[in-house]
């Protein structure tokens, strides 16, 4: 049997764009190695307001996966904080394992076919206008005309297929708690150049839950260590106070190089985390996940049913470089020092640069109060 297109991956890119594919009429298999979608996930599950604004399916999310956040409290290591918010902006935290279950419906309502427990250990094609075949561990061999990579951050088909691979990384952990003293309505952002270097500390009353989470950059060469939330935990304890063991515990590394730069070749492309989607100042990318995935399935299905050139050679032009973004990355790493934060959190200049990474230009200074004290 020959499919149209072989999407590997089953997280949010990869559903969105086996979604997308058979709704444009393509035979699309979709291939995941977990045995379900949610298993094992290394995703907070947050979701921007613009992803919601611009994708209209999501509108159709049931409600009780999602919770609106409206603002962010940002705190210097000091723990003196600022509160940011937007008017009508929101971030909408999700259910992340029940979501990528309802997309797998939306997907195999679509019309393509979703298999679990398939992993994808390489491919060839004997020539370059010949079906792809996929072997299987069952023995199985899969034709396809074309091959989706959403396959995260280190990317089997990327590697299989002599694509880029992603390089730079932050290493994230996440705690989920039943219950937990923390202010709602608020994704609360925690600097410390020591816990979290490189990156930030996070927590945030989710759907059912408390989010609690720290991660920070991985140095190729250099061993990194544990990273451990006792520590955080202990020195947010006035603003944050988790009752009883986790529920979840996930962990995962975190491309932050933005878009790779050889991500298709004739018959095949990356999307998502393989990629490199993932905004390099706030780690988040499933708004890019779900925007450019589509964007793939559209082009590839115009690109077989011979509407249009083959997407491997214009598509990717297309996608963000994040290069703004990358020397946000660059600078508050030379600089990130406990001091200097201390003092530069309470200034204009630095509440604009926080309203533009978190509310994307849409911030607005009268909304911030000002700064407060631990």
């Amino acid at each position: 049997m020959i499919y149209d297109v072989v999407v590997v991956g089953a997280g949010f890119a990869g559903l969105a764009c086996a979604r997308q594919a058979a709704r444009a009429g393509l035979r699309v298999l979709l291939l995941e190695k977990k045995q379900a979608a949610g298993a094992r996930l290394h995703t907070t599950g947050m979701i921007v307001k613009d992803a919601v604004d611009a994708i209209g399916w999501l509108r159709e999310v049931p409600r009780e996966l999602v919770r609106p956040i409206e603002g962010v409290k940002l705190y210097a290591p000091d723990l003196s904080h600022v509160a940011l918010r937007a008017p009508g902006y929101y971030f909408w935290a999700t259910d992340a394992v029940r979501f990528l279950d309802w997309m797998v419906e939306l997907a195999r309502a679509a019309g393509a076919e979703v298999r679990f427990g398939a992993l994808f250990t390489g491919a060839r094609r004997a020539s370059e206008a010949g079906p792809w075949q996929v072997p299987l561990e069952n023995g199985e061999v899969v034709q396809a005309r074309y091959i989706v990579g959403a396959d995260g951050p280190h990317s089997r088909v990327a590697k299989a297929l002599g694509l880029s691979q992603n390089r730079h990384f932050l290493f994230g952990v996440e705690h989920e708690y039943a219950h937990a003293d923390l202010e709602p309505n608020y994704l609360h952002c925690f600097l410390d150049a020591r816990l979290a270097p490189g990156y930030i500390g996070w927590a945030f009353s989710g759907v059912g839950a408390t989010q609690v989470g720290l991660a920070r950059r991985v140095t190729p060469g250099h061993r990194q260590g544990r990273l451990d939330l006792d520590p955080f935990l202990r020195k947010t304890a006035a603003h944050l106070t988790p009752h009883g063991a986790p529920l979840s515990i996930r962990a995962g590394m975190i491309p932050c190089g933005g878009r790779l730069p050889h991500i298709a070749r004739p018959g095949a492309m990356l999307i998502g985390d393989a990629a490199g989607l993932v905004s390099p100042a706030t780690a988040g990318g499933i708004h890019a996940a779900l925007r450019y995935a589509e964007d793939a399935a559209d082009a590839i299905a115009a690109f077989l049913h011979g509407k249009a050139d083959e997407p491997a050679g214009w598509l990717p032009a297309s996608y963000p470089t994040f290069r703004a973004k990358r020397a946000l990355r660059r600078f508050f790493e030379l600089t990130q020092n406990d001091w200097i934060y201390n003092r530069l959190l309470g200034t204009r200049p630095m509440r604009r640069v926080a309203e533009w990474v978190y509310f994307h230009a849409k911030g607005s200074e009268r909304a911030c109060p000002e700064r407060e004290r631990a």
